[in-house]
């Protein structure tokens, strides 16, 4: 996907007023995701990001372990200026919907499974129950 591609789609699920809002969600997000996936999984999905963003998921923050789903929508609300919980359930939506489309529904399947339980609705990939 390319550059203008992925951040119009961001900013407009994001209802952001402008594409640097959705820049700035996206490569925090994409930060804090790249350092919850591991291998080949991570690899793949950075061949099908625009090439800045995927040199931010390659090169990612650091994590000790996964963050569980509520504990990384805090973590994207520190790191995004202005967020709150609420804004950045916003903000991490908008931007892994995207990556999930990008990725298309294998990978986007093998990405939930290195992620703890949770992060499908955040994906905008609901599991059935």
């Amino acid at each position: 996907m390319r550059w203008k591609a992925f951040l119009d789609h961001v900013q407009e699920r994001g209802q952001y007023a402008t594409p640097q809002e959705a820049e700035r969600a996206a490569r925090t997000v994409l930060a804090l995701l790249g350092a919850h996936l591991v291998g080949e999984v991570r690899a793949e999905l950075a061949a099908r990001l625009p090439e800045t963003f995927a040199l931010i998921l390659l090169n990612p923050l650091q994590a000790a372990e996964p963050l569980p789903p509520e504990r990384f929508l805090r973590a994207a609300a520190a790191w995004i200026e202005g967020a709150t919980e609420q804004t950045a359930t916003w903000d991490v939506s908008a931007v892994l919907s995207v990556a999930a489309d990008a990725a298309g529904e294998d990978l986007t399947q093998r990405i939930l499974l290195q992620l703890p339980p949770g992060y499908d609705l955040l994906f905008g990939h609901p599991e059935p129950t």
